[in-house]
């Protein structure tokens, strides 16, 4: 069973992002149980909506079930944002099972890669669904953003990976062996080769971009004149 905690509009635009943030409380979640991994989805970008650099929101993944481990996660959640809140930011905080994750709010999540959507819309459709949703500060309106992170990363088919495994270890030229043992599941060329062995070029200090396909980490690599150069995508 997973459950999914989904975090937004944390941050402003001298302070840390809300990436590194949800891996922070992904750390602390992780003292009392398992997380699958950490993605990022990206969402509407439009004047009329407020965001620091992308406008995109983070889910983390639980692997476990039942009330008391959702209370416990949104617990650390809710007590590691409010004690690392920025003036500025406007952060949102929701969770939930997976299999409460209706269609309605996956559609929710595509919508807000498209469209300008509003608090009241997302309130009332944690309501409805049974979601825990909290505005932790300032206009709030990071409510948005946290249910639309909850109906993406439900697809297991959105987003990228900012965390999972041991692959934020490994950065520069690494072998594809190394790569597929720290957390990633398969290594795919752009035009559909698979990739087992090599040397992937990672940008140094920077890990890999896995992405959610299918429900498994797969990291995308372009091949240039023979050298396997892994790319990024949203």
């Amino acid at each position: 069973m997973t459950i999914l905690l989904a975090l937004d509009d944390t941050d402003n635009l001298e302070s840390r992002g809300t990436g590194r943030l949800a891996r922070a409380v992904a750390d602390a979640i992780a003292m009392h149980y398992p997380v699958w991994g950490v993605t990022r989805h990206q969402l509407y970008v439009h004047p009329s909506i407020p965001y620091t650099s992308h406008n995109s929101c983070a889910v983390i993944h639980i692997v476990a079930d039942g009330a008391e481990p959702l209370d416990t996660s949104l617990a650390i959640a809710e007590e590691t944002m409010l004690g690392d809140f920025v003036e500025g930011s406007d952060p949102g905080l929701a969770g939930a099972p997976l299999d409460r994750v209706a269609p309605a709010l996956m559609a929710f999540g595509r919508d807000a890669q498209q469209m300008v959507l509003t608090q009241e819309r997302a309130r009332t459709l944690a309501k409805n669904l049974g979601i825990w949703l909290k505005g932790l500060g300032g206009t709030e309106d990071g409510v948005i953003g946290a249910m639309a992170g909850l109906g993406l990363a439900a697809t297991y088919n959105d987003g990228r990976f900012l965390q999972k495994g041991a692959i934020r270890s490994h950065t520069g030229p690494t072998p594809a062996s190394t790569l597929l043992g720290a957390g990633i599941d398969e290594i795919m060329t752009l035009d559909g080769r698979k990739v087992t062995e090599g040397t992937i070029i990672l940008q140094e200090g920077k890990a890999a971009k896995a992405c959610p396909i299918n429900g498994r980490a797969v990291l995308f690599v372009d091949d240039r004149d023979g050298e396997l150069v892994a790319v990024k995508r949203n």
